[in-house]
């Protein structure tokens, strides 16, 4: 076997938990252990890591987790690692239990932290781990498509009860500041409105008149996809029901689209991302975040990932703006 240039991995899940770590996690142990390097798992994100919540981890460690939604490592936030005291200690602790490589499971937070150890000496490779399909350089992140599905499958119960009633449905989905959520769910509902932080101008009047036309050619319901980067569904539903005299609901989906068993897709490519964040350190690579682009999984340099933007092209909102008017 080639000489690796780490011994141990340690790995942690940081920021929002996705469904779909499971898999990355068993993947990241099993391919360690392939390679002949030990494995301990830190719980609670830098939290844990700082406060020394480290163990073991084996085969048996990651046995029947491939299933399972959220994070057998827990996650949870660190102001504390910050700071560059945080960072300091945690790189001490980091070599003080044998851990000369990390990988890191959680989204553009969680890489700032990443790039941090990496400069003080861990070789350090970030997996991109949130719902919100947010991280610029990768065209995939492990979550959003349970997440999407979750969100999908909700909106088709809510849209039958808002046509039995007649009524007019806000339905707010999950995404931070991005409305990748919203956009796919939007169309694949059949919606009558996409609301996206990235293009809503604000104009709730226009919306009025649109449903109040709608209802004048006798359609039954609306369905409103609204993203979390907009908010305020219930102020919005109140004031659209007494503009138009049509009974409107507001439901926030919430915290269900991060739990639940991750869909095939999520499995296979948190997976993969595992493996490949494994060869990395194997190569001797650092500083480093996997991602899916254009077909491949590949690799980028945390701080250049960190500086991209990423945005909703004018293609994908005219075509969904087709599709729902």
């Amino acid at each position: 076997m080639a000489k690796t240039a780490v011994k141990t991995i340690g790995i942690l899940t940081s920021g929002g938990d996705a469904p779909g770590m499971n898999a990355a996690i068993r993947s990241v142990v099993r391919s360690a252990i392939h390679h002949g390097l030990k494995v301990k798992g830190i719980m609670r994100g830098y939290a844990g890591l700082l406060e020394e919540e480290i163990v073991d981890m084996d085969s048996h460690s990651v046995s029947d987790i491939i299933s399972r939604g959220g994070t057998i490592l827990y996650t949870a936030r660190c102001k504390e690692f910050t700071t560059a005291e945080g960072q300091k200690k945690g790189a001490e602790i980091c070599k003080k239990h044998g851990i000369d490589g990390m990988v890191i499971i959680g989204g553009d937070g969680s890489f700032m932290g990443a790039g941090k150890l990496s400069a003080l000496g861990i070789n350090t490779i970030g997996v991109p781990g949130t719902i919100d399909l947010d991280i610029a350089c990768t065209d995939y992140t492990i979550g959003f498509d349970t997440s999407i599905n979750t969100a999908m499958q909700a909106i088709d119960k809510i849209r039958d009860t808002s046509t039995s009633h007649e009524r007019c449905s806000i339905i707010e989905v999950m995404g931070r500041r991005a409305g990748y959520i919203a956009l796919w769910c939007g169309v694949a509902n059949g919606a009558e409105e996409i609301l996206l932080p990235e293009r809503y101008d604000g104009d709730e009047q226009a919306i009025i008149n649109r449903i109040i036309e709608s209802r004048k050619r006798g359609k039954k319901h609306y369905i409103i996809v609204n993203a979390e980067g907009i908010g305020h569904s219930s102020s919005m539903a109140s004031r659209i029901e007494a503009a138009t005299g049509i009974e409107t609901r507001a439901t926030i989906l919430g915290h269900m689209q991060r739990g639940g068993s991750p869909t095939c897709k999520d499995r296979y490519y948190a997976s993969i991302m595992g493996a490949k964040a494994v060869e990395l350190l194997v190569e001797g690579k650092s500083n480093r975040l996997v991602a899916y682009k254009n077909g491949a999984f590949v690799d980028y340099d945390i701080q250049e990932a960190l500086q991209m933007k990423k945005d909703i092209s004018s293609e994908q909102y005219a075509i969904a703006q087709l599709l729902v008017r």
